[in-house]
């Protein structure tokens, strides 16, 4: 029990490494948490023009999600109640980014750690919901949409690949982060105020 409870909180831990923030002052750039949407993450460093940054604070969040289930997999995978673990690490990983201990509780929304949990789970499962952003956000140029619908569809795809409602039910907890996250982004789409990125002269501008 008490190694169960050293992983999850191990899962917790990475996922409070926020490479955002740290990318931020690497590259000497404003802390993400004060400007754009004040979110730690890859859609908010773009925002500052630094697509080196934006790229590398999208592949670390996502590669501590995958890292932590491949992990969680690898030592638990074959025990009973196994599965059950790999799931919660991956909660966990997801929950540390959003609330990371070494930052004030203060971190990003969860999208691309999850994306790299759900590549940790199945990696179809992660393609699928990876394409339905892109989908969207080609569509409507939304990240926060885009983000919103993958979240949404996460369930549906993993009953249908997996058929085990372990991991139905972990991707219904992370979609339910993921929503809950963005709840003033679903406000301002309601609204028709949500931001919107579209291309000038070669880079991304954060437009209404």
């Amino acid at each position: 029990m008490l190694f169960f409870i050293l992983a999850l909180l191990f899962s917790y831990l990475i996922g409070s490494v926020s490479f955002a923030i740290i990318l931020s002052r690497v590259y000497n750039l404003s802390d993400p948490r004060t400007y754009g949407s004040s979110n730690a993450g890859a859609t908010n460093i773009l925002r500052s023009g630094n697509k080196k940054a934006a790229i590398l604070t999208l592949i670390g969040d996502c590669l501590k999600g995958a890292t932590v289930v491949w992990l969680a997999r690898l030592f638990f995978g074959g025990i009973n109640g196994g599965e059950s673990l790999v799931a919660l690490c991956g909660i966990m990983v997801i929950l540390g980014h959003i609330y990371p201990i070494f930052f004030k509780f203060k971190g990003g929304k969860g999208v691309a750690t999850a994306i790299g949990v759900l590549l940790g789970f199945n990696v179809w499962l992660a393609l699928l919901c990876l394409g339905s952003w892109i989908i969207v956000f080609a569509i409507s140029r939304i990240s926060s949409l885009s983000a919103i619908v993958a979240a949404m569809t996460a369930p549906i795809f993993a009953y249908l690949l997996m058929k085990n409602n372990v991991y139905f039910g972990a991707t219904l907890v992370i979609a339910f982060f993921i929503l809950y996250t963005h709840k003033l982004n679903i406000l301002r789409l309601l609204t028709g105020q949500e931001h919107v990125f579209k291309k000038k002269q070669g880079t991304l501008n954060d437009k209404k």
